[in-house]
């Protein structure tokens, strides 16, 4: 049975694909929103009318000041340092990725941090743009940097809002333990300091990934991203985006993981209410209350709010970062990449202090 709506949607993918996003739009605006069979007649993107693809896209495609041209390398590696490009294949899917193996240590077990970029973005923009190299080679850590292909989605978009990359052995999620797992085959890792970061799109698929993998991923960070489970298709994501999302009920089959958040107060893609929303969904699985607030400013930088979340006993399970005035950017980042602000504090180096931080009371 042909479904309207689908076929719409169908169309305007299509759309977008070929580079005519104010087509897209005229194909959304004339579904009406509409979904048969769904109470309240069905309408699952308050104000479609509204929606305006080729300004959304235009939004995703800049950073700070505008996008930015991707430099072939982050920075030049230092003596003994290696940048290397890899492929993951595994039942699931394939993904290129980059991995920074530090000049130090190349027999210790190292941790591991995998950094999942944003839309419009690479392994290697990724890389120049928040700099955790340079956050490698101060701590010996391993970083990985999964790619998303334009062929797994239009924008380079981790598909974070599908209902099949929401489950563990599935999808995405999936893909990143995978590649996790074969970083470990090839190089010495501590397996009980294993992270997992990511902005935007990328935020919200390492929440997942970290939610559904806890046995693997010992904390989490995310960088204006969104909660686990907020949006079930491409409408209810943008929505999810624009509006923000109350936390619901507990989501099942997860367990709970220690996780720093960065929002800027500013975001225009992102809404800052999904910070909030992410904290309460991760109290949910697990008590944590706000213990104390540190307010704070960048010299000749942002201003910023840092809420500590504590369990019952005591240890810090979740810190929040809000930082006044930041847009839809990674906080503290070089203009060697995009989607960067290096006015806000240093996102890479308080989720590094935030990962190795982490008390034994935590470990598995």
């Amino acid at each position: 049975m042909s479904n309207p709506f689908a076929d719409r949607m169908a169309q305007a993918m299509r759309l977008i694909r070929a580079g005519q996003p104010a087509e897209a739009t005229a194909c959304l605006r004339a579904s009406g929103g509409e979904l048969p069979g769904l109470p309240e007649g069905g309408r699952v993107m308050p104000d479609l009318a509204g929606l305006d693809l080729g300004k959304l896209s235009a939004k995703l495609r800049q950073g700070l000041g505008g996008a930015r041209p991707r430099p072939a390398e982050p920075e030049p590696l230092p003596d003994g340092a290696a940048f290397l490009r890899r492929r993951f294949q595994g039942p699931h899917g394939s993904r290129d990725y980059r991995l920074y193996v530090p000049s130090c240590c190349a027999a210790t077990p190292l941790p591991l941090v995998v950094m999942l970029h944003g839309c419009t973005q690479d392994a290697s923009d990724f890389a120049a743009g928040t700099r955790m190299n340079l956050q490698a080679e101060r701590h010996g850590l391993l970083v990985a940097y999964p790619e998303q292909p334009s062929t797994a989605n239009p924008s380079c978009c981790w598909n974070w809002f599908e209902p099949g990359h929401q489950q563990k052995e599935r999808g995405e999620p999936a893909i990143i333990a995978g590649i996790v797992a074969e970083v470990m085959r090839s190089h010495p890792v501590d397996p009980a300091r294993i992270f997992v970061a990511g902005l935007s799109a990328g935020g919200a698929a390492a929440l997942a990934a970290g939610l559904l993998h806890p046995e693997l991923f010992a904390a989490v960070g995310v960088h204006s991203g969104l909660p686990f489970g907020a949006a079930q298709d491409m409408p209810s994501a943008f929505a999810a985006m624009r509006e923000g999302r109350a936390a619901g009920r507990r989501p099942r089959g997860v367990r709970p993981v220690p996780t720093i958040l960065f929002h800027g107060t500013q975001d225009g893609t992102v809404h800052p209410r999904n910070a909030q929303a992410v904290l309460d969904q991760l109290r949910l699985l697990s008590p944590a209350e706000p213990a104390e607030v540190e307010q704070g400013r960048v010299p000749g930088g942002h201003d910023y709010a840092r809420t500590l979340y504590r369990d019952p006993t005591g240890q810090v399970m979740h810190e929040h970062w809000a930082i006044r005035g930041a847009g839809h950017v990674w906080s503290g980042g070089s203009e060697a990449g995009s989607y960067t602000d290096p006015l806000g504090p240093d996102a890479s180096a308080e989720f590094v202090r935030f990962f190795l931080n982490r008390p034994a009371a935590f470990s598995r």
